[in-house]
């Protein structure tokens, strides 16, 4: 099953895409049909209301308010080395705010204040029920289902401090969506897909999500020694190697360009950068 958050005059609701169609939920977004405990499947599989065509639907970002957004550095073995990294014993955890997500078509804010925005693409994971000290084992059993993310980042506020935060959590820049693709698409195992990015046309990441160094489980698992994770929870799994500052000579997202982040067998981002509009 394929879910979506579409922006329906004014408003958000959730949606499960059939056929051509998506068909509009009793809820607003899909942290809201998440929230109905272990029937949300069952409810969004049966419902029938209002229909809108899939090529008018308008993509909000797919969880518009998570609880939680925890992002993953340094989990592909290829991004480790071109950042010039030891491989890490554990995750790499950072955190977004949801004033940085976006919807899978919306353009991308370029802030005024820096020229050195870079392409993250990430698998994304929507966590589907309450984890709390979660074992590796049980931990899929806790993702509701997995999207498109592009962890864009701001290299030079990233390097500020030791801390990731402040070039992670820039205004309006972080693609996630279009849709959710549940867990049960994938058998109950880590999903092994293609995932590309694409900058103007150019191909600059390809690997599979496979390569990561920390799994879905593994990470699951570990954060939820940490924290209790919630439904609606958004996990960003990291970003393989060829991002922009990790060339020779450095490269970065301009002004009209395309961001297009594709994964296979769950769909893409497509995002035109424009400059942020200051007073």
């Amino acid at each position: 099953m394929r879910l979506a958050t579409l922006r329906i005059q004014g408003q958000t609701r959730a949606a499960r895409l059939d056929g051509d169609e998506y068909v509009l939920l009793p809820h607003a977004d899909l942290t809201a049909l998440l929230a109905e405990g272990d029937h949300w499947q069952a409810l969004a599989a049966r419902h029938e209301g209002q229909r809108v065509a899939a090529a008018d639907a308008d993509f909000a970002t797919l969880v518009p308010h998570p609880n939680k957004i925890i992002c993953l550095g340094l989990n592909y073995a290829t991004h480790i080395k071109e950042m010039g990294r030891d491989t890490p014993r554990y995750p790499t955890l950072f955190a977004k705010y949801d004033g940085s997500l976006i919807g899978a078509y919306d353009p991308i804010t370029l802030p005024s204040v820096s020229d050195r925005v870079d392409w993250e693409a990430e698998l994304g994971f929507v966590v589907g029920r309450a984890a709390r000290h979660v074992p590796k084992e049980r931990a899929l059993e806790c993702v509701a289902g997995y999207t498109v993310i592009n962890d864009v980042t701001v290299r030079d506020y990233q390097r500020r401090t030791r801390e990731f935060l402040s070039g992670k959590t820039f205004e309006a820049t972080t693609p996630v969506g279009p849709v959710l693709v549940t867990a049960d698409e994938f058998n109950g195992v880590e999903p092994d897909l293609e995932i590309r990015c694409e900058v103007g046309g150019e191909v600059m990441q390809r690997s599979r999500t496979s390569d990561l160094l920390f799994g879905i489980a593994d990470i699951l698992a570990y954060v939820s020694d940490i924290i209790t994770l919630l439904p609606g929870d958004v996990i960003c799994t990291g970003t393989p190697g060829g991002v922009g500052d990790g060339r020779d000579p450095k490269v970065y997202l301009k002004e009209g360009q395309t961001l297009r982040t594709i994964i296979e067998g769950i769909g893409e981002t497509r995002n035109v950068c424009e400059a942020e509009k200051t007073a």
